[in-house]
């Protein structure tokens, strides 16, 4: 994996990881990398420095400097802050909103939810919307047999 600091032609810095240095370049060249700010999909690097730990120095590795943008890109991205801020709210207000909405109108069966999601599938039992429990191999294995289930979204504040 890579850790790429990015810039869209507006200015505005953001980061990612990416497999390797070819897999952004196909993604970058199939326009399919976009601002998470204005979404231009013309992205370049920016300028970054390398962090590189010898095999004796792996726990002593020093945090990577933040990476240095060009100055006009400065004023846009610290503007673009508080509109970041207000879509990150009203994405959270929305995801609280649905999972509030199934909580309300489905039933909670928690760990039989693999096996009461298969009866409904198979017809041994009445469809009804339900929520509950299942491990990522326990989800792999319903959506292999044709079971379409979703992950409820979770919240920082559903931790706390």
């Amino acid at each position: 994996m890579i850790h790429y600091n990015l810039r869209c032609e507006r200015g505005h810095a953001f980061e990612s990881w990416f497999q390797s240095s070819s897999a952004y370049e196909a993604q970058e060249k199939r326009k399919l990398i976009g601002c998470p700010v204005c979404g231009s999909d013309r992205i370049e690097r920016a300028i970054m420095a390398p962090q590189i730990v010898g095999k004796k120095g792996r726990g002593d590795a020093v945090p990577a400097p933040a990476p240095v943008a060009a100055e006009t890109a400065a004023a846009p991205a610290a503007a673009a802050t508080p509109l970041m801020m207000a879509q990150e709210r009203e994405l959270r207000a929305k995801l609280k909103e649905l999972r509030d909405h199934i909580v309300k109108n489905a039933d909670n069966v928690g760990e039989r939810f693999p096996n009461e999601a298969r009866k409904m599938h198979y017809g041994d039992i009445e469809h009804r919307p339900i929520y509950g429990e299942a491990s990522p191999d326990e989800a792999r294995a319903l959506v292999e047999e044709g079971i379409e289930v979703s992950p409820l979204p979770v919240l920082p504040d559903d931790r706390n």
